[in-house]
């Protein structure tokens, strides 16, 4: 069995080889079909990367020398990627964004978006897959799911202390799942609700950059509490209700830190020491690699752009002035919003799709695009940035399976691998999702947030947004600009205001308390012991959701 830090092998082990090419077609099918199923009856997508580990761990235990190969962690690790690959691909980025225009009577649209939104999702996951070991995304980032799959696979290969390190942390993250919190306990003071424990953002305070995960945590809580701490009669005229969302603070507040990231990310880029150049590590993607790849993905992001608007129909629907501004404006937005999801994916393991979606949907109105451009906008929108974040998780896993990058070409190699299992399991995901598509409209099944897509541009945008954006946006780029690239901390600040979830933001903020704790009572020497455990909680809340999500399913 293969030790990554001790002897790297000199290949990788490949995609193509029979008996491991059998077992991810099938695990694509399945994470396919399991993500969509997930997507239109929860609203959700559960991280599959596990289970596809799981499985080949199973079948290296079966007795016969075709199971053999599957007891490699870099086999191993093929799996996880292409299973989650498949079922964000499926759910995220396809079946998403086509049932967007079917829900607004438009079902001559479907086919041009599936094409768009499929290419969109490709090219998403390659900019990734050439970007990730540069300055802008490191492989020393935290990727969180990322630390958690590749223990995961360490743990179950070597055994030992780390095993039982990592046990402590997935049964951890296992039986508090299972706990119910009254909302009441909480400050929702006469709610008879209940919310679970997101272990899974407890397990990512051990292991983000402590900062940006402070201010992801402080944003999740405002959010939350924001109806307590806003609803009085002092915040009536600015925040109506209390409520952040109406008010258009967390758009605006992701629209001011998501551009200064950007003129960020560029600054890093084309301002560069040679200092810089002469620390950039053998295995390292270099500025200029990554200059090329941007380059890439923005004539990629233009063609798709294009392909769309003509596909779509959209030349009969706008003046030619306008069409060139629509295919400028979604292509620079795919940019931005994968961007967006990717930092905020690297740093905390959550990123906010769905909103950065409803973002330029918004703006895309304001501007004036008719209805057919909007709705293939949004869908252009949504379709990247899972598939972005994703192979950044899995790519991860691989650079801590392979020893760090210990051997150059080895871990070269092996993201190769990678990149070929992912864009095996989108081609799957694809045909899965072409084949079956209309089964669920018939049903009248789409993603829940493709019905706040299609009723806000059915409801136009109210007076005054604009500038509600545009007054919010300055705090975002000012905190952002504070932060500076290496925290993000105005990308994840907007990202907690984003999502609802007060419990997550309990959870990260007493997640960071106990590593302040266990750094103080063990040093440095424990941060290797601290991130083996979190690993172990995020596995443990990962396994028990993605159960959970199917048990709920089935009993729908």
């Amino acid at each position: 069995m293969n030790n990554p830090t001790k002897g790297v092998p000199q290949r990788h082990p490949s995609l193509f080889e029979p008996a491991t090419l059998l077992l991810i077609a099938v695990l694509c099918v399945f994470g396919a079909i399991i993500g969509m199923q997930l997507l239109v009856s929860l609203g959700i997508t559960a991280n599959t990367s596990l289970i596809g580990a799981l499985a080949a761990m199973a079948l290296a235990r079966v007795p016969l020398a075709v199971f053999a190969r599957y007891r490699s962690i870099h086999v191993q690790n093929l799996a996880q990627s292409a299973i989650s690959s498949a079922t964000f691909g499926a759910a995220n980025s396809l079946l998403l964004p086509v049932g967007i225009p079917w829900l607004l009577g438009r079902p001559d649209l479907v086919l041009p978006m599936l094409a768009g939104a499929f290419f969109a999702m490709l090219l998403d996951a390659y900019l990734l897959y050439r970007m990730f070991d540069s300055r802008v995304f490191p492989a020393t980032g935290a990727w969180p799911p990322g630390v958690a799959a590749a223990e995961a696979i360490k743990a179950g290969d070597e055994g030992g202390r780390k095993a039982v390190l990592m046990g402590i942390g997935f049964g951890t993250g296992v039986v508090a799942s299972f706990i119910k919190i009254p909302l009441a306990w909480i400050g929702f003071a006469g709610s008879t609700a209940v919310s679970g424990i997101p272990m899974s953002a407890f397990g990512v305070a051990f292991i983000g950059n402590i900062w940006a995960l402070l201010m992801f945590g402080i944003g999740l809580l405002l959010r939350g509490y924001s109806g307590q701490l806003f609803g009085g009669p002092a915040f009536a005229n600015l925040i109506p209700k209390g409520d952040l969302m109406a008010a258009y603070i967390p758009h605006g507040f992701m629209i001011g830190a998501g551009l200064v990231a950007l003129l960020q990310v560029a600054l890093l880029l084309f301002r560069r020491s040679d200092a810089a150049k002469a620390g950039e590590p053998k295995a390292g993607v270099s500025d200029a690699e990554v200059r090329r790849a941007l380059g890439l993905g923005t004539v990629g992001y233009l063609v798709i752009a294009v392909f769309i608007a003509v596909v779509g129909g959209l030349m009969s629907d706008m003046s030619v002035g306008m069409l060139i501004l629509f295919v400028l404006y979604a292509a620079f937005a795919a940019y931005v919003h994968e961007l967006i999801v990717g930092l905020a994916a690297m740093h905390s393991g959550w990123f906010p799709a769905f909103a950065v979606a409803l973002i330029t949907l918004i703006i895309g109105m304001l501007i004036g695009f008719p209805m057919p451009a909007l709705a293939l906008l949004v869908g252009f929108s949504a379709a990247t940035g899972p598939a972005f974040a994703d192979m950044g998780y899995d790519l991860k896993a691989g650079y801590l399976l392979r020893g760090n990058g210990a051997d150059p070409a080895f871990e070269l190699d092996g993201r190769r691998q990678q990149l070929f299992a992912a864009m095996f399991a989108f081609v799957v995901a694809g045909a899965v999702v072409l084949f079956s598509y209309q089964s669920f409209f018939d049903q009248n099944l789409v993603a829940p947030v493709n019905k706040v897509y299609a009723a806000t541009i059915k409801a136009g945008v109210a007076p005054g947004v604009a500038w509600q954006l545009f007054l919010w946006a300055i705090p975002g780029a000012i905190l952002q600009f504070i932060g500076g690239p290496k925290r993000q901390i105005g990308v994840l600040f907007a990202t907690g205001l984003l999502i609802n979830f007060p419990m997550a933001g309990w959870a990260v903020l007493a997640g960071i308390l106990c590593r302040l704790i266990w750094e103080k009572l063990r040093g440095k020497s424990g941060e290797g012991d601290m991130e083996v455990f979190a690993a172990g909680v995020i596995a443990g809340d990962a396994i028990f959701s993605f159960f959970d999500s199917v048990a709920k399913n089935f009993k729908r």
